[in-house]
């Protein structure tokens, strides 16, 4: 029988996948500062183990293990008996469109740097327990509100330019979304079926943000000038999951 923990109970993610993956499996979440205190033996329970938390300077800063929540994690265990799903970012990659999982690699800033130096730990100390998954922009709402929000998305922008009301101009770049309900139906897909590996997961379309805006909030617009470029454009190619 599957059971699930889910580090990061308030995280935007993490909430998302408590109420979601609870209806079809025993599902538990805690904070990263619960569960990192529990004994081994306790965590060897679950079947899969998904880390939705992350460290204020391991977004901003260079890498540095301290702050690397997942490898502390992982650290502890002399064997992993379970699936870590490891939530990793698209911006790992260089910026173009259909970009597959064999594709250039390159990190322009701290966190897509810090990103793919965990994942190449984790390959090494999961080996074939190993589900890591480059994830397009996930758009949704937040459950809670989370003070300690150190990883802010399009949507997080989007409600502070709507709040602000001040006249700004934003690069009219095409990217790929992903819905929150889309991203929770992945997850179920690969804990039924025990899949492993690396993997994009993305809606696999071209959307400007112009369009996205407009889409959430038209009156928007007025406030804000479109200047044509493509410089952060991408989509990505989501064939490899769908086979599976």
């Amino acid at each position: 029988m599957k059971k699930i923990l889910i580090i990061g109970k308030k995280s935007f993610l993490g909430s998302n996948l408590k109420i979601y993956l609870s209806k079809f499996y025993k599902t538990e979440s805690h904070s990263y500062e619960k569960i990192i205190l529990k004994d081994i033996k306790f965590l060897n329970n679950y079947s899969h183990i998904i880390n939705t938390t992350i460290h204020k300077k391991y977004v901003n800063k260079k890498y540095d293990v301290k702050y690397d929540l997942d490898r502390k994690f992982l650290k502890r265990f002399n064997k992993i008996n379970f699936y870590y799903i490891y939530l990793n970012s698209r911006k790992i990659y260089l910026p173009k469109e259909n970009i597959n999982e064999n594709s250039t690699i390159l990190p322009n800033d701290n966190y897509s740097k810090n990103k793919f130096i965990t994942e190449k730990y984790l390959k090494k100390k999961c080996k074939q327990k190993l589900i890591s998954l480059r994830i397009s922009n996930v758009i949704g709402k937040r459950i809670f509100k989370n003070l300690r929000n150190n990883h802010k998305l399009f949507f997080d922008n989007f409600l502070r330019l709507q709040k602000q009301q001040k006249k700004i101009i934003v690069n009219n770049d095409f990217k790929d979304f992903i819905s929150v309900d889309q991203f929770l139906k992945v997850i179920r897909q690969i804990i039924k079926y025990d899949i492993k590996g690396t993997y994009n997961v993305s809606l696999g379309k071209k959307i400007y943000v112009s369009e996205m805006v407009k889409w959430l909030d038209k009156n928007l617009l007025k406030n804000i000038t479109f200047k044509d470029s493509q410089e952060d454009s991408f989509t990505l190619s989501n064939k490899k999951l769908l086979k599976k």
